[in-house]
């Protein structure tokens, strides 16, 4: 495995290359296969709300949960392909001194409490592999391929398409995009507060925008051997979409190694990146108008939209990263000019802005197992993992992180995060509400401080 130092101008290098070829992470971040099917139907789309046929809680964690590091939610079982994974094996960095130092944890019966569980939402769909927040509003998605709808921490509304597992979730305004696993992002509304007032209204590409390019052969690019495509199409899983609001644009990145860019004030592709050797597994809106993604690959590029001839088009800045192990997920924290890269090796790689450059600022050691989300807020960053756990890290002065807390509660990988400003009663204290989905089948809800305080800290370096 190449291993990366970083050397005091915070330049990267590398060491000699193993000659151990690197293995696929998609075992380990995609527990379900690929089925695609170009004919699949998607007239089947449906409001969720027989409340009979289902069970659904949301519990409080005194009641449900009266220790918050054992393990509550329901077991996704060990015959899950997850299981059988070879990543889910400990990280080869687990003999640093830093990952047997012993981490700050939550005690629920502790009254100096700054950081714990609200409650926790369960509901026997399927594992919960992607979340979004709007308003008062959470909206989860799972391989069951019905997305949920939670208000106030109870069950308010769904729908559901045939589309695949949903892998990605972006709400803005009135409108939720859903990416799933059969390459497809559909698009819902939703009309009013009612609890059956979402309806979709179209999909990406359209489909008269699909037809048209159809009977262009231009239109056609290769994805494998004997087999083409409209360059418009996403013809492999979507693993990760994001809005760049100012822009009016929204960006999905997939399996297929592309970044695709939609405008959204018409709906239509503007433009496909070949941004990657291999699956693209994150992509974020960064700062200075930046764009950040993440692949399979072990690289982390930035790209940025400029004006090429008389079209303006997305083009490659940096390369901030290049790595044997494949980088799992991104988060941008846009104060702080920050950005961060987890990794299968269990590490967050992250970088701050510097005058007209990007530097890197060090590694977060902090998990056992994979890094499969992050999530960043304010001076907190939150980094999910295989091992079941969330890192609370806050960025000090000078770029230091320190460990503030560790989150136990999941009885499965945490697949995704989610993060809102709290109810902040004192001025002196922000405080965030974290959504932690996992394959566990539940999303906890946990109420995070930036001022929590706690003798044992373990520092990022």
């Amino acid at each position: 495995m190449t291993k990366l130092k970083t050397s005091d101008n915070s330049r990267l290098f590398k060491e000699k290359k193993s000659s151990l070829q690197r293995q696929k992470l998609r075992t380990l971040l995609y527990s379900d296969q690929i089925n695609l099917t170009s004919d699949e139907r998607d007239d089947d789309d449906c409001n969720l709300n027989d409340h009979s046929a289902r069970k659904s809680s949301a519990s409080d964690p005194t009641t449900r949960y009266p220790n918050v590091s054992s393990s509550p939610a329901p077991s996704s079982g060990t015959a899950s392909p997850y299981y059988l994974s070879p990543w889910n094996q400990p990280s080869p960095y687990t003999k640093s001194p830093w990952i047997h130092q012993q981490f700050p944890t939550i005690d629920q019966s502790s009254e100096s409490l700054n950081n714990g569980l609200i409650g926790s939402l369960i509901r026997e769909e399927g594992h919960v592999y992607s979340l979004a927040t709007c308003g008062d509003l959470l909206y989860t998605g799972s391989d069951s391929k019905n997305i949920r709808v939670w208000k106030n921490l109870k069950d308010f509304s769904g729908f559901k398409s045939n589309s695949g597992l949903v892998k990605a979730i972006v709400a803005l305004n009135d409108k939720i995009f859903t990416g799933h696993q059969d390459g497809k992002i559909r698009v819902w509304k939703l009309s009013g507060l009612r609890k059956n007032g979402y309806k979709r209204i179209g999909s990406l590409p359209t489909t008269k925008e699909f037809l048209k390019k159809s009977i262009n052969p231009n239109s056609y690019v290769q994805v494998r051997r004997h087999h083409n495509v409209p360059w418009i199409k996403h013809f492999d899983a979507i693993s990760c979409m994001a809005v760049d609001v100012a822009g009016g644009l929204l960006y999905s990145a997939s399996w297929d190694k592309t970044l695709k860019v939609w405008r959204l004030s018409d709906s239509k592709c503007i433009e496909s990146i070949t941004a990657h050797d291999d699956a693209v597994n994150s992509v974020v809106v960064g700062f200075d108008g930046l764009i950040f993604t993440g692949s399979a690959d072990g690289t982390v590029k930035a790209w940025r939209r400029e004006l090429v001839g008389k079209s303006t088009q997305h083009v490659l800045v940096d390369t901030l990263l290049r790595q044997e192990s494949a980088v799992t997920s991104l988060a941008v924290n846009g104060e702080t000019a920050a950005v961060y890269a987890g990794s299968s090796d269990g590490l967050v790689n992250f970088w701050g802005r510097e005058k007209h450059f990007i530097s890197h600022g060090g590694l977060l050691r902090g998990h056992k197992l994979a890094v499969l989300c992050l999530a960043a807020a304010g001076n907190l960053v939150f980094s999910g993992s295989a091992d079941k756990s969330i890192c609370v890290w806050r960025r000090e002065e000078g770029g230091i992180h320190t460990c503030l807390s560790v989150l136990t509660g999941h009885s499965g990988p945490v697949k995704c995060l989610a993060v809102e400003e709290g109810d902040n009663d004192d001025d002196c204290d922000q405080r965030w509400r974290l959504y932690s989905g996992s394959l566990d089948k539940s999303v906890m809800v946990w109420s995070v401080s930036e001022n929590a305080t706690n003798e044992d800290k373990l520092e990022g370096i």
